[in-house]
This record gives C-alpha cells, structure tokens and sequence, in this order.
C-alpha cells in the first residue's frame, strides 16, 4: 500500500452526487464549484482534490486541533480501505474530498470494481461519465477494473449512459438496471455485445427491453457461432410487459448458458414460447413465469424437460396449470426444492400428492389461495418431505387444525408456516410452536400471541 501516495492528485474527481439542498454548496467556495444548483438538477459534480495546507493562523490552528482528535487517521491504509470498501459510490466520492491522503484512498482501484448509484433525480447518465473518465486515466478509454454497475431505480437513465458503459467497461460482469424504463433494445444490445464477460444482467421493470441479443455488426463478425457468444447465465426481465414468444425465442438462441431466468409479469408468454427456451436453454435451475396466465399444463410439459437440473419454479397465479401439470414436474424434476403454485386453483390433493412423492427433497412449498387443497394433500406432505422448511396455506379454505398437526409431528425443520386467512384453532397453532420451535408462525388469528 506504499505507493498510493504517488497516484496524481492533479485528476479531477467526481464528488458526491449531491441534492440541490446540499448545505456545502449553498454559499462560500462550495457554490463556485457548481452550476447544478442553478438549473435544480443533481448531477456528479467534478473537485479537484483538497488542498495540502490552510493560510489563516487560526484555520490551522482549529485544523490542527480536529486531526489530534480524529483517531481515524491513526488507522493503516489496508484498514481504512476496507472501511471505505462498505461504502456506495457516493460516499466514497464524498470521503474523497476529505484531505490528501483520503483522496488517495478513495481511488484506490480495488475499491471501484463496483459502482452503486440509486436515486430518481441523479443524473446517471452524467455520473457515468465522469467516474468512467477518471477510472480509465490509467488505460485510456478504457476501465479494466469495473466489474459490476447497480444503477436500480435512477429512472433518469438513459440509452447514453449504457452507452458509456458499453464503451469503457469490457469486463463487465454484473448489470442492474431495474426501473430503468427510459432505456431501449438498442443500448442493451450494445451492452451485452461489447461486453462478453457479462453474466448477470436484471432489466426489470424496462418496459421497453423486448428481447435480449446480439448488434447487427456484431452478429456478423461472430457467426456462425454467434448465438453462443452470450456469456449472460441471470436474466431477470420481471415487469418486461411487451416481451412476447419471438422476444423468448431470440432470448433463447443468443444465452444458451442460462441458469437463472425470471419472467414475472410477462404477461404475453404463452406454452409456444416456453417450448422455445427448453430447446436451447437446457442448463435452467431457477425459472419464474408468475403471472403469466397464458402459460398451461401444456408449458409445463415443456419445463418438465430440464428433469433434475430444475431447483426452482414459480407458477404463481398460472390459473391454467392444474394437477396434470404439476405432474409431469413432479415426475421428472424430482431434485426440486422450491415451488410456489399461490393462486393455482385447479391444483387439489392428487397433484399435492404427486409432488410429495416425487419431489421428497422439498424444502419450501407456497400452495396458498388453492381452495382444493385439504388435510389430505398436508398428509402426503409430512409423510414424504421430511426436509421442509417453508410452507404456505393463506387462504387455503379446506385447511384445518389437524392438517397442521400432522404436519408439524413430521417436519420437525420447519422454519416459516403462513396460515393467515385459515380456519385453524389456537391449540392447533400451538402444537406447530411446540413441536417446531423455530418456526415463525404467520396467523389471523387473535387469540393466539
């Protein structure tokens, strides 16, 4: 750690992302150094770095008195980087322009693998820039370093910020850009081409994002190959609502190393899509299709073709999926742990039955809201998936104490149990308590505390 002293302090350096309100520009020196306070707007301001000394006799006098009581700066410099490891990109550009020797250390390159802005008025596509364009002054144009971008919820992202991180950062590994719904197909496409070590991306909530590929120019220069040149294995496309099945099957061409999939509210995808995913992507452990209520028994026959790969599922509120889907899951996806079927009325105890059988390495189960679900499913359960942890009855109309009972003499793990909404009585729930003790009881029920 001897040679961070000999970084260049002359570079400029993104501060704070301040508020307009912020106190420090308000008057003083602090407002010569920004023009946002003006217009209104936050962008990333750009300091140079704190001066080495303070001219008045009584500013260095009270300047000499704060460094005696601050025991901080006793710290080593491998200690104070780990404290400054903890902190957001923000805050680390605000200890920034604290004195020398924190500007130094603010910079130092293994604190900026990752860059975390949140905020619906920062100018993200502004901070970008100017952290990029101080993280490249050793490799020009270039940020070797930057491995991970968590931009969630900056609504004021736009196309040319992805832009900028497509250009300067080749080894982009993690991109989240949920809520961002100001950005296209375009810009993520330049992304995902210019960067072929991505592996996580989350574009939840882009409602313009239809599908996820390769640029033209890129496609051209990679095939025939080309298809496999998409490193991404977490995908999450939750609240995409315009993507529909050309939009999954060109996902599905172009990132066949797919692990981890989330399609929640994608309320266009029908069983004709899911059939394109299992024939490219058949690496799939976790899969969401919740609320997506075109999808059938027919889709789950389709999904039931990834067989002991498959960990994950969620169905939910999938009112087309009955006992018949859940049996082909159950009967080729034995080595499944988690299944939330919420809302899924035409599921009833036969298909309960089926899954307890099959999936006996079941850890957590959400069948709330099935009102064909009774004490005889919960049997099938405790007497097969001893490892449950997890279990869901809310609204389960059929459900009563005894069910419960058996339930908690069995599963001795159990861990959470919601039975809000159910007709269970207080001694029901306190024989759950006394048999499971761990268990977090979730209940409606008054007398029970």
């Amino acid at each position: 750690d001897s040679d961070l002293s000999m970084r260049t302090l002359s570079t400029p350096s993104p501060a704070l992302i301040f508020p307009p309100t912020s106190p420090g520009f308000q008057n003083g020196r602090g407002s010569s150094t920004s023009s946002s306070s003006v217009t209104g707007e936050t962008v990333a301001m750009v300091h140079s770095p704190p001066p080495t000394c303070l001219t008045h006799p009584l500013i260095r006098l009270a300047a000499k008195q704060q460094k005696e009581q601050a025991h901080v700066d006793r710290l080593p410099d491998h200690s104070m980087i780990h404290i400054f490891s903890f902190l957001p990109t923000n805050q680390l550009c605000r200890c920034a322009r604290v004195c020398r020797r924190w500007y130094n250390l603010a910079w130092d390159p293994r604190l900026w693998r990752t860059i975390r802005l949140t905020g619906e008025t920062i100018n993200v596509d502004r901070a970008l820039k100017v952290l990029t364009r101080r993280l490249c002054q050793d490799t020009p144009n270039v940020c070797l370093m930057l491995e991970t971008v968590i931009v969630s919820g900056c609504r004021r992202l736009t196309d040319r910020g992805l832009y900028t991180i497509a250009q300067c950062c080749p080894e982009l590994r993690r991109l989240e850009v949920s809520g961002c719904y100001n950005i296209s197909n375009e810009a993520v496409f330049d992304v995902v081409s210019l960067c072929p070590n991505l592996e996580h991306l989350d574009v939840s909530g882009c409602s313009k994002v239809t599908c996820i590929s390769l640029t033209r120019e890129a496609s051209i220069k990679l095939s025939p190959l080309h298809g496999k040149q998409i490193s991404i294995r977490y995908l999450d496309m939750t609240d995409c609502f315009v993507l529909e099945d050309e939009g999954l099957h060109t996902i599905a061409a172009h990132c066949t190393q797919l692990t981890h999939l989330y399609l929640r509210r994608c309320v266009r995808i029908t069983d004709e899509g899911l059939r394109y995913l299992m024939i490219y992507c058949t690496s799939i452990k976790e899969l969401s299709v919740s609320d997506c209520r075109f999808v059938s028994d027919f889709g789950m026959r389709e999904i039931a073709k990834l067989e002991s790969r498959l960990r994950y599922l969620s169905i939910a509120h999938c009112g087309r999926i009955t006992d018949v889907g859940i049996r082909y899951i159950a009967k080729y996806c034995s080595k499944l742990r988690y299944l939330n079927a919420r809302g899924c009325e035409g599921i009833t105890d036969h298909g309960v039955e089926y899954l307890a059988k099959n999936c006996t390495k079941l850890k957590s189960l959400d069948i709330g809201k099935c009102p064909l679900v009774s004490d005889t499913g919960l049997e099938f359960l405790a007497l097969n998936c001893f490892n449950l942890k997890r279990l869901s009855l809310k609204s389960c109309e059929s459900i009563t104490g005894q069910g419960l009972q058996i339930v908690a003499a069995n599963c001795f793990d159990l861990q959470m149990l919601n039975v809000q909404d159910c007709e269970v009585s207080v001694d029901a729930l306190r024989f759950v308590k006394r048999h499971c003790k761990r268990c977090i009881i979730e209940h409606t029920n008054p007398a029970f505390f």
